[in-house]
């Protein structure tokens, strides 16, 4: 079959591939600990599916605004302004099927055929392809362990220049769990003001925070909301993954570009499911607050526990559902450790080299999962290591 060139480098996404491997395994009677799927163990939030079943019964099942219902993209609009401290209008505010559809949007918006994006690296894969889609050339950073999983900021000044026409970022950050300090976005900042860059923001796990750790957003930073898009969405924080909700803030002349893509693409975000996100944000939070301070005890539990098995070294993520531990004392490549846990342990986790070459050294483990399975898993993982010590 003879395909598009902008399509055949596109490859599966990691955490789909280990899920599938760990089905297999469980319907030969395995029991395995999934650790490998970055979405909530808790249902959707009662009063947001409630909204979202009564707007279904209410009939909200028609076409919409390409752009999102207009009480939404209010909601979006105030809610931004107050948790990021930026002035946002509605007109600024699109709404999509899914945050992915906001990275891929925008890059294909604002990206011409061999223009050069910057990306980090380990990062989430997606990146990659709609760069590889847009024609552009990605150009990674690496995270460094040892500055929190924030951008090398030599390697970032070598590599940034008039060609980079889009940064992306992403803080809180997949799969390492860093957010990026107030000194890293400034110098990022700066750089893509001296050169006409675009800043394509990854802001999903924006409420997902621990330890009273304060997230910025670069939009918020002098001249830099005119050439910003922040990528945000429902599914993460309030645990909507399959309603396949998102939004993108940005200057409203490219909110009108990306408005049409959508007509053009697949029309409108589904109505019923923008009223639960009017639910969601507008009704009460005190449920995304629980779960953000279970999440930190998961985190501790799970991150102290990888620290007790001799070989792993694992910071403590500021931020997101993911720790990501260093096992380069295992002399074996994050694939075979991956593999080996799977199949020797019961655990599913995913190998960083799922999200670029910069994660190798490194697995990836979701604690969005419940303390039983986190300390069944945390065994798992120190009796399979043990054998290769």
């Amino acid at each position: 079959m003879r395909l598009a060139e902008r399509v055949t480098h596109l490859a599966p996404e990691g955490a789909y591939e280990v899920l599938a491997r760990a089905q297999a395994l469980e319907a030969q009677g395995r029991d395995i600990v999934h650790l490998e799927i970055g979405q909530p163990d808790v249902p959707t939030f009662d009063n947001v599916a409630q909204a979202g079943t009564r707007a279904i019964q209410e009939g909200r099942t028609r076409y919409n605004p390409p752009s999102g219902i207009g009480a939404l993209r209010e909601a979006i609009a105030e809610d931004a302004g107050r948790r990021r401290g930026i002035d946002v209008g509605p007109s600024e505010v699109v709404v999509v099927p899914g945050a992915k559809a906001m990275l891929f949007f925008p890059t294909l918006s604002l990206v011409e055929p061999g223009d050069e994006v910057i990306t980090p690296d380990p990062g989430f894969p997606t990146y990659r392809a709609m760069i590889g889609v847009a024609g552009g050339v990605a150009v990674p950073i690496p995270l460094r362990e040892e500055t929190g999983f924030a951008f090398d900021l030599d390697a970032f000044d070598r590599a940034v220049s008039d060609r980079t026409r889009l940064i992306i970022l992403n803080s809180p950050g997949e799969p390492t769990g860093g957010v990026l300090p107030e000194a890293v976005f400034e110098h990022i900042a700066e750089a893509a003001r001296r050169h006409d860059a675009w800043v394509l923001s990854d802001e999903i796990y924006m409420r997902l925070a621990f330890d009273d750790v304060s997230v910025r957003s670069i939009a918020s930073l002098p001249g830099m909301r005119e050439r910003t898009v922040i990528c945000d969405g429902f599914s993460k924080t309030y645990a909507m993954t399959g309603w396949r909700l998102g939004f993108g803030i940005m200057p409203q002349a490219l909110a009108r570009r990306i408005g049409l893509v959508l007509t053009h693409s697949v029309g409108c975000t589904a109505t019923f499911t923008q009223y639960a996100g009017l639910e969601a944000l507008t009704g009460p939070q005190d449920q995304v607050d629980a779960t953000v301070a279970e999440y930190q005890r998961r985190r501790d539990v799970l991150v102290d526990g990888l620290n007790a098995i001799p070989g792993l070294r694992c910071q403590r993520p500021q931020g997101a559902f993911y720790a990501f531990p260093n096992i380069t004392a295992f002399d074996r490549t994050s694939d075979w450790v991956a593999d080996y846990l799977l199949e020797q342990g019961g655990v599913a986790v995913l190998p960083g080299t799922a999200f670029g070459g910069g994660g190798e050294g490194y697995l990836r483990l979701c604690f969005a999962n419940s303390m039983d399975r986190i300390e069944l898993a945390l065994r798992r993982i120190d009796a399979a290591l043990r054998k290769l010590r």
